[in-house]
């Protein structure tokens, strides 16, 4: 948890892997996920480099992977999970595996060919039936003889040029929605010499490709002519029509149907054999494809990173580069030692100097791993830069409690939070695909602060619904004043509003023990007083975030010894947000202390002060705090704009003082250098910009300094904070914003619906018919409005006061993540 606060020490560490005992090494330490290789071979192609074959045969491996499990998929199998984590396979055990799936891949192809060849073929047996079985012979011959009765000539020469034609028939099956273009092709092409007959089959078949049912249309057509033959030959092949002969005697045709029917059945069974013979195969894919699956994922992992390597002059050894945290290097060590014992000749590793900014490694668990992910979606922090995330775990669900504070609503998100991380355990809670349900499930522990936040504002509030509750008794006594100002009956009745006045004895008995008075949700000002509060806790709340922020960068410059920020940028950025919005704030704390309820009426206005205190003037009407305020006031002012120059001049003056004293002692350069050689602590961590801050421009032993640059850079940095100053005490006035209309929607349901259902009726049997599907649709609008819609509303504008008026104060975001060399995912 150490880590947490500010990320790992990281260190450049030189491997020296024996060639017989690199791939060992490397598979060893992808177990384990120590380091991060560095890619010593960035200008070469990769097809240039050492172990491009192993990769190009894993690859070819994964693609038949690929075939084998689609096949599965195909079958409606499902492959099962492997038991264990299996290591990375030695090299010379990819060509079993190689050869164990080629083969199993070759028979596969060869049972599938051979299923599609039988399906393809019992497809046709069936059409063929289905043409013999339509019954279009007797009608079509009948439709010819009519035909040809009306066509003829009653009077033909004897021996003319057609009396030895003879009528021919084609057959088929087309699919439906060919059926009418061929028709009518056929009857334009072959201008009415033919007659055809077109069925529906009253029972789809099943496609050989797909396997789904599909319809046909059959057809008979008789004609006469040669050349009109050919031309119906040509159309029907352009169709993609399946033709069958077609026998003209009705016990032929018979004959030949009985003969189609015993070969389908033949087929069938010999499909049946086939398909047997396929889920044999199937079966030992699915024993085979997740184990090698996994190993092959892991050696080809492994050499890639062995592609990173560099080989030594004498190509006994590979050279690697790799970043690993301090921490680990025993464990390192110790792995290097074990995986090359058998080979003779140990690895070495050792750490390297290195002016490179180093990874950021900052280690989680499931509780903070969600926060991390908050403050890493602005931006990874730079090296050992402070973390913000330790502290978000608290300001986070706070800011958002205080957008959202209702008890019920906070209950219900505490007990949604709390389900799944009861659950978080479960197999089949972890495996879910949802996208949605995978968001909430990786945010559970943050789900669950944010609910128990907000049922803490809620009390503080008086919320629950938007209903107050009398936990206490109320500090007002309507009693006390009744009996004090002679309220008669007639007064009663023409005052619908009474004021209870804090200045009669016994109204007014203290201040509430715990959050809001109950009998301020009966007050007509009730909003008007929930508004003053919730602005001035809003600005209060933002000012001590934004110098807690600044606060923090102290931390920073010190790490980095930057001291001379701590004069030149902290101490005048506190001054100016401190003498005037920090005044501010002990102005509404100061008022709060000394104004009492029976000084109410007469209470001087803070807005007026604030804007009289940058006015340089006072207000007769407006009372001061307390005496000698104007003098105060106008001192703040002052001392925080005499700030503004420090903060824009001072770094830069600072930084080209020194650079010109470097200039003048060259020597000292070559002094700091061989110091941090000496030391190995120093020289991991050497690569420290004593300006990273402020841009980058200025490094420990960096000889070039562009004043322009320095001065711009500083110029922005100034400018940003002095106005941002202003704009995000501004900004944090959504609290009060958000917190208001959660109340409002919360008060209008309330009203709109449940209200309205608890008046429908008196009696009993009437008010619970009635309000079951009132409370049904009351509890689902407060869940799809109040809790996912309002929820993400003050989730978004949290995230935002983090990043924007708290982060920014302190925290760069400008590095990048340790990856480590892992399995993990090849396990996963």
């Amino acid at each position: 948890m150490g880590s947490m606060f500010r990320s790992e020490e990281v260190a450049l560490v030189q491997l020296f892997l024996p060639t017989a005992a690199a791939y060992t090494c490397v598979s060893r330490l992808g177990e384990l996920g120590l380091v991060e290789f560095r890619d010593l071979n960035a200008s070469v192609s990769a097809f240039q480099r050492r172990f491009v074959v192993d990769v190009r045969r894993c690859e070819e491996l994964e693609k038949t992977f690929t075939f084998l499990q689609e096949e599965v998929r195909r079958a409606g199998l499902v492959l099962p999970t492997p038991e264990g984590r299996l290591p990375a396979p030695p090299p010379r055990d990819l060509l079993r595996i190689q050869e164990e799936t080629e083969r199993l891949a070759q028979e596969l192809r060869d049972v599938r060919g051979n299923q599609q060849a039988l399906r393809v073929q019992l497809h046709q047996l069936q059409l063929h039936a289905a043409v013999l079985g339509q019954g279009h012979g007797p009608q079509l011959a009948a439709a010819h003889t009519y035909g040809a009765s009306e066509r003829t000539p009653l009077l033909q020469a004897p021996g003319g040029p057609h009396q030895d034609l003879r009528v021919n028939f084609v057959a088929g099956a087309v699919e439906p929605h060919k059926a009418p273009a061929l028709e009518r092709l056929l009857w334009r092409a072959c201008r009415g010499f033919l007659i055809a007959s077109f069925r529906e089959l009253e029972q789809p078949l099943e496609h050989p490709v797909t396997g789904e049912p599909a319809t046909w249309m059959t057809f008979l057509i008789s004609y006469w002519g040669e050349q009109i033959g050919q031309k119906i030959r040509k159309i029907t092949d352009c169709f993609h029509c399946h033709v069958f002969p077609f026998l003209e005697q009705e016990e032929a045709r018979h004959v030949a149907l009985q003969q189609l029917q015993q070969q389908s059945q033949e087929l069938r069974e010999v499909l049946g054999e086939t398909e047997r013979f396929l889920s044999q195969v199937l079966g030992r894919v699915q024993q085979l494809l997740p184990p090698a699956q996994g190993q092959v994922r892991k050696m080809k992992a492994v050499y890639l990173a062995l592609n990173q390597c560099s080989v030594s002059t004498t190509h006994k050894c590979l050279i690697a580069e790799a970043w690993c945290a301090t921490r680990d290097l025993p464990a390192l060590q110790e792995a290097l030692r074990d995986s090359s014992t058998e080979e003779g000749v140990s690895a070495v590793a050792h750490r390297i100097p290195s002016r490179d900014m180093p990874p950021t490694l900052i280690r989680t668990n499931r509780f903070t791993a969600s926060f991390q992910g908050i403050v890493d979606a602005y931006g990874v922090g730079r090296y050992q830069e402070v973390n913000p995330a330790p502290y978000t775990i608290i300001t986070f669900p706070f800011l958002f409690a205080v957008m959202f504070g209702d008890v019920g609503h906070g209950l219900l998100m505490f007990l949604f939070a709390l389900a799944m991380v009861l659950a978080e355990n479960r197999p089949a809670v972890k495996a879910a695909q949802n996208e949605i349900w995978q968001t909430f499930f990786g945010g559970r522990y943050l789900l669950l602060l944010m609910g128990l936040f907000s049922v803490y504002t809620g009390f503080i509030y008086n919320e629950c619904f938007s209903r107050a509750s009398s936990i206490f008794p109320s500090g007002w006594s309507v009693a006390a004043m009744a009996n004090q100002s002679g309220w008669s009956d007639a007064f009663l009745a023409q005052h619908t509003m009474l004021t209870l006045d804090p200045n009669v004895t016994g109204v007014f008995l203290g201040p509430y023990p715990f959050g809001i008075d109950p009998i301020w949700s009966l007050a007509a000002n009730h909003l008007s007083f929930l508004n003053s509060f919730k602005m001035k806790m809003s600005v209060i709340l933002g000012v001590v975030h934004m110098a807690f922020g600044v606060v923090l960068g102290v931390f920073n410059h010190m790490h980095f010894g930057q001291r001379h920020r701590l004069l030149l940028e902290t101490l005048p950025e506190l001054t100016f947000l401190l003498g005037l919005f920090g005044y501010l704030v002990f102005l509404v704390i100061y008022k709060w202390l000394r104004v009492s309820a029976t000084r109410a009426a007469s209470a001087p206005s803070i807005l007026i002060h604030f804007i009289n205190m940058f006015l340089f003037s006072h207000s007769p009407t407006n009372q001061p705090l307390y005496p000698r305020q104007e003098v105060v006031q106008a001192m703040l002012v002052v001392l925080a704009l005499a700030m503004v120059p420090v903060l824009l001049l001072g770094t830069p003056l600072h930084l080209l003082r020194r650079h010109r004293r470097r200039l003048r002692t060259p020597t000292g350069r070559k002094e700091d250098k061989a110091g941090l050689l000496g030391l190995p602590d120093s020289s991991v961590n050497g690569w420290g910009s004593d300006e990273e801050k402020a841009g980058g421009l200025e490094a420990e032993q960096e000889a070039e300094l562009v004043p322009s640059e320095v001065f711009m850079h500083q110029a922005i940095h100034t400018i940003e904070f002095c106005l941002g100053c202003v704009s995000n005490t501004a900004s944090y006035l959504r609290l009060w914003a958000l917190s208001l209309a959660h109340a409002q929607l919360s008060e209008v349901l309330w009203a709109m619906v449940m209200r309205m259902g608890l008046g429908l009726g008196r009696e009993v049997g009437v008010a619970a018919v009635a309000l079951v599907p009132i409370f049904a649709a009351f509890a689902v609008m407060t869940v799809a409005i109040l809790l996912v819609m309002e929820g993400l509303s003050a989730f978004l504008h949290a995230l935002r006061l983090h990043w924007v008026e708290f982060q920014n104060k302190f925290y760069s975001g400008t590095g990048y993540k340790l990856s480590p060399f892992t399995f993990a995912a090849a396990d996963d």
